[in-house]
């Protein structure tokens, strides 16, 4: 617990989940009157970044890598490791004097009148507007693929993937064409046997191109998405593979060579489409996440592809409700440091002003 006044029960506006798209919300938030209080599941400041693995850098340099008010703390041309991302956000929530209670898990949110209840475990709180923060890590994706509850090996989502010392001399199968799946793959590659499976032929980025580069793309299609016109741009994208220096390496090893996917498990390793059989020890699954929206059911909003129908970053189903950096359905972008900015500054503007028109209605 972060604040002295955890007895904070009805503020204005409740955060739930205490990662950079919470902070930046609550950067917001802070310069207007109205009060707040963010409600995080984890131990301690972070996020989703206390779980990413060791070796894990940011694709742009520290300038691009910032949230609201505040640069990253380093030389601003210095690429940041998990590490710092971590240091960041710890000595940002500091600055800032932020109204936390953690670690708290919210199980339910409930509407009561024009209020929103929210549970956790034998706490309670009210609020008039809920921002709902809380990432996708804590529902990582696994693919139904034949006969994989049979397979004796190990399985292990990349969301709990710290670093290469357990696999070393172990043949393992990387699964995912993403930028997690050709990092891991990069990093297993030089302590073990690694066969890397993709989706489709990966698609990787020009080697100068990196997240400075595909954040200006994701400001162009979110400038065209309020003008309400299409924006013609090059390909790549948030789904391709940005060539950082570890891809580069595995790249001049000849490892970024992947399979298309195979046809089931065995119980020692993998079938594939052409009947050969393949012995596996390890299948690390980078598939990617599901937004954890658990807390919301009761609520009534989630859409059957486990998505809520927003307006901008506003439930359209329950107004007084909004969805912050879960990705692209939330704006592009928003799910990433720099990226989240403009979404915070947005919904807080809209939560201040659907506040104080209610304020002039009840009088």
């Amino acid at each position: 617990m972060t604040t002295d006044d955890a007895a904070l029960s009805s503020p204005d506006v409740i955060i739930i989940g205490g990662g950079q798209s919470a902070l930046a919300t609550a950067y917001f938030l802070r310069r207007t009157k109205r009060s707040f209080l963010i409600l995080d599941d984890q131990t301690g400041a972070g996020g989703a970044w206390l779980h990413a693995w060791k070796s894990l850098k940011l694709f742009s340099p520290a300038a691009w890598s910032s949230i609201a008010g505040w640069p990253m703390p380093i030389a601003q041309s210095h690429t940041p490791t998990r590490m710092d991302v971590i240091d960041y956000l710890v000595r940002y929530e500091q600055r800032y004097h932020f109204p936390i209670v953690r670690p708290v898990h919210v199980s339910s949110v409930t509407a009561i009148d024009d209020q929103l209840e929210v549970k956790a475990g034998g706490q309670a709180w009210r609020c008039r507007a809920l921002i709902s923060a809380t990432g996708t890590w804590g529902q990582p994706y696994l693919p139904e693929v034949p006969g994989r509850e049979a397979f004796l090996g190990i399985q292990l989502h990349s969301a709990h993937y710290v670093d290469a010392t357990p696999f070393a001399g172990k043949r393992v199968l990387v699964v995912g064409g993403g930028n997690s799946g050709a990092q891991i793959l990069a990093e297993l590659s030089k302590a073990a046997e690694t066969i890397w499976v993709t989706e489709k032929e990966p698609a990787f980025l020009a080697d100068d191109v990196d997240g400075r580069v595909l954040f200006e793309r994701a400001t162009a299609r979110w400038k065209a998405q309020q003008e309400g016109r299409s924006v013609e741009q090059p390909a790549g994208g948030l789904g391709e593979i940005v060539m950082v220096d570890s891809v580069k390496d595995a790249r001049a090893r000849g490892v970024l060579h992947a399979r298309r996917p195979f046809k089931r498990f065995t119980e020692n390793g993998v079938e594939w489409a052409d009947g050969q059989f393949e012995a596996v020890d390890v299948v690390i699954w980078c598939t990617a996440f599901k937004p954890a929206l658990a807390h919301l059911d009761s609520l009534g909003v989630i859409e059957p592809d486990g998505r809520v129908k927003v307006d901008g970053t506003r439930s359209v189903k329950q107004p007084n409700l909004w969805l912050m950096g879960y990705g692209a359905w939330t704006g592009p972008a928003s799910a990433t440091l720099i990226g989240v900015t403009r979404y915070a500054r947005s919904a807080v503007e809209q939560i201040d002003q659907m506040l104080s028109e209610s304020a002039v209605s009840s009088h």
